[in-house]
């Protein structure tokens, strides 16, 4: 798919699209022969001036400076997108994974206490 981490195909396609037929003139719902590869190309092409880019840019930013500046709007969209991504990272931490780590850091544990 794509490795961006501050946008989903899915959750941004509203963004995508507004993104599109802003820079682009292309209105994606009317659009019937791009292809997968295209339309890749197009959406990595975005600019920051774009919804979509707008978005990215407040998602990604981490300079403390910048963030102290930002609307509460901008908070919102940013707190939201962090939210958005825990959550699907511990609904892919499965329970075989947590046993294992446990398994590990208890092992850890009676290691540095000498506990055999």
């Amino acid at each position: 798919m794509h490795d961006d981490p501050y946008y989903d195909l899915i959750y941004d396609y509203e963004l995508i699209e507004a993104s599109f037929a802003q820079q682009y003139g292309i209105r994606l719902r009317l659009e019937t022969e791009m292809c997968w590869s295209e339309f890749l190309t197009l959406l990595s092409g975005l600019n920051g001036e774009t919804p979509l880019g707008n978005v990215v840019r407040i998602r990604s930013e981490t300079d403390m400076e910048v963030l102290k500046a930002f609307t509460p709007e901008q908070n919102r969209i940013r707190s939201d997108w962090q939210r958005r991504q825990a959550a699907e990272t511990l609904r892919h931490f499965d329970r075989e994974s947590y046993e294992k780590s446990m398994q590990q850091l208890s092992a850890m544990f009676r290691t540095m206490a000498k506990i055999e």
